[in-house]
């Protein structure tokens, strides 16, 4: 056990399952906020519309512009056996045939396998461990077309049906850049902002800042240690670009405050490097793991959806509003009858 260890058992709570969002709302803005003063412990309700009063001029919105695509496929072994391959990440951008992936079942199969997607086959290169697997497509046509014929919008699994072909549009955030593809999590805090949203935010003064971070399936991995600081956050890909360091640095200088969306907006910022008191652009990858003690340095505002009970995100969250602030909310929450999680309703902390 770990000296000051911090066990996980604090950052539980329970949730009627009734209550874990299936689908999304008919409308992004449809859904509601709960408002939670840091300072006070205060909790409010609210319309998610509303959030445009809780800014102020000079204050700036960090979203991340990552777009999530359909990395989840399904393909056979040669006996007929059914497969998934859950595509992470590229091994090296420079190297896109080549790719990290999670492999189900992973015991069964063997180096060198070819698994089919009928006509098309992926190859298994090398087992790197706990179901992953490095493998490779035989071309970028051959990955595209695999793609787009076999792959499932990676809903996470406490949605309880397949997806649907509206997901490929609603579990992504009005900011997913085509240019930005690569998660295969979505930065869910970001769904239920609408052009209409920013439009109003925009004309009250606050400009909206883009940063990318892929999300990667770590995001779900729940921790499975006894205390909060055995565990050990997946790295997952970041860029913060000289436009946006830039853009951070001056609302910041006029006093302005910067309202992360996102637990992966927050860890972009907080990875970033410092310089005379100034955030620096970067590009790589961050495994930084914020829990409680943690200092916030370019942080003063987070919009966040409702997290699963002992998970990283929920440490997060606690760091920055403190636990039992942040368990008192989700209880009023449930209490209120809420809908949690990534298609669920949203938390403005202040």
């Amino acid at each position: 056990m770990l000296k000051h260890a911090t066990d996980i058992s604090l950052f539980d709570y329970d949730l009627p399952q009734e209550l874990i969002a299936q689908h999304p709302t008919r409308r992004r803005d449809q859904s509601r906020l709960i408002i939670l003063d840091r300072g006070s412990g205060e909790v409010r309700i609210d319309s998610f519309k509303s959030i445009v009063s809780y800014l102020k001029p000079g204050d700036a919105l960090v979203v991340n512009d990552t777009k999530v695509f359909k990395a989840r496929l399904w393909g056979r072994r040669a006996t007929g056996a059914k497969v998934e391959i859950f595509l992470v990440r590229m091994v090296d951008p420079t190297q896109p045939l080549a790719w990290e992936a999670l492999v189900s079942p992973s015991r069964r199969v063997k180096v060198g396998e070819e698994i089919q997607f009928d006509d098309l086959t992926v190859r298994l290169v090398a087992d790197i461990g706990n179901g992953r697997w490095v493998i490779a497509f035989h071309s970028e046509r051959q990955r595209s077309r695999i793609i787009a014929r076999f792959g499932h919008v990676p809903l996470p699994h406490y949605i309880r049906r397949n997806d649907q072909p509206s997901d490929l549009r609603r579990y992504q955030t009005i900011f997913a850049d085509k240019d930005h593809v690569g998660a295969v999590a979505a930065p869910t805090a970001g769904f239920h902002f609408t052009k209409s949203i920013i439009d109003s935010l925009e004309r009250k003064g606050v400009e909206t800042i883009r940063v990318c971070l892929h999300v990667g399936p770590g995001t779900f991995k729940p921790v499975k240690t006894e205390t909060i600081e055995e565990h050990v956050v997946d790295p997952e890909m970041a860029t913060l670009s000289p436009k946006a360091a830039a853009a951070i640095n001056r609302v910041r200088a006029r006093g302005g405050k910067i309202v992360a969306v996102g637990t992966t907006s927050v860890r972009t910022l907080e990875s970033a490097p410092i310089d005379d008191d100034m955030v620096q652009p970067f590009s790589g990858m961050v495994d930084l793991y914020i829990r409680p003690g943690h200092k916030f340095r370019f942080v003063d505002h987070l919009v966040t959806n409702f997290h699963l009970p002992k998970s990283s995100l929920m440490i997060l969250v606690s760091a920055f509003a403190g636990r039992e602030r942040i368990l008192n909310a989700y209880h009023e929450a449930i209490k209120q009858r809420m809908r949690f999680y990534s298609y669920g309703d949203a938390m403005l902390i202040v």
